[in-house]
């Protein structure tokens, strides 16, 4: 336990979504998780991708904390183990098993590659999606991003990350394709999508990219936040990607990896 008598989640389902470190889960201080968002766009957070909880148990320390939060997410041990170890804690904060296929975290040929969010349109004043637009083929984006203007509040904002290229770079792309996928296997083990396509997207759907966050190495984990287009915000350009090359190393995905969280309960 921590200091605020928080469970953290254990080293192995904190290693199917990237940071183990304890610090990665905590946020002591109490400050905005987001701190270049408004603190009143916190009152009520949709959390699309909340994995095993880490951007819950943020928020659940944050002074103030969301009034209401709303956590989904295809890994259906994460999300009994945010149920039962969070929700205690958690007045107003609730889980959903987002029940899309996912070759290595959801499997089943059957299932549906998209669903509408368990959300009433116009709730949120933040849709958070950390690490999962970069896991969506083009179609699932094109939906979800009609999902996100659906529930947003006018005054609300997405709050998403992206790996992102010039399809301009690459001559073979056709004006249909616009997305690079490293996995014959699993597409969705990283998705790299055209900048402009992604920001035409976007409008498409009622959306306005107004702040970007360029990475720390070229391509990879943009931070994009989009606002409804009836507000009249100011659309942006997205900057030049000058960040420097390099190589990151995704995670290793162990067999049985939907089971996680699962075998425990029987």
């Amino acid at each position: 336990m921590n200091a605020l008598q928080l469970p953290l989640p254990p080293v192995e389902m904190r290693q199917l979504v990237g940071p183990v470190e304890d610090e990665a889960f905590d946020n002591p201080a109490g400050t905005l998780v987001y701190p270049y968002l408004d603190a009143a766009q916190f009152e009520s957070v949709f959390d699309f991708g909340c994995g095993c909880g880490r951007v819950a148990r943020q928020l659940l320390q944050q002074r103030p904390r969301p009034r209401h939060y709303v956590g989904i997410d295809l890994h259906l041990g994460m999300v009994n183990w945010c149920r039962k170890n969070l929700m205690p804690f958690a007045p107003g904060f609730e889980f959903h098993h987002h029940d899309v296929f996912n070759h290595h975290f959801n499997p089943g040929p059957s299932k549906p590659r998209v669903l509408p969010f368990p959300a009433e349109s116009n709730s949120a004043t933040l849709v958070n999606a950390f690490s999962v637009f970069t896991h969506l083929t083009e179609e699932q984006v094109s939906y979800y991003f009609g999902e996100v203007a659906r529930i947003l509040a006018t005054v609300g904002v997405l709050h998403s990350t992206w790996f992102l290229f010039d399809k301009r770079e690459f001559p073979a792309l056709q004006e249909q394709l616009n997305a690079l996928y490293i996995s014959y296997v699993d597409p969705s083990a990283a998705v790299f999508f055209d900048r402009n396509w992604v920001k035409h997207a976007a409008r498409a759907a009622g959306l306005l990219i107004t702040r970007a966050i360029p990475p720390d190495i070229r391509g990879y984990q943009w931070t994009l936040v989009m606002e409804p287009a009836e507000r009249r915000v100011q659309e942006i350009d997205l900057p030049p990607d000058l960040a420097s090359l390099g190589c990151i190393s995704l995670p290793t995905v162990p067999e049985r990896a939907s089971q996680i969280g699962l075998d425990a309960d029987g």
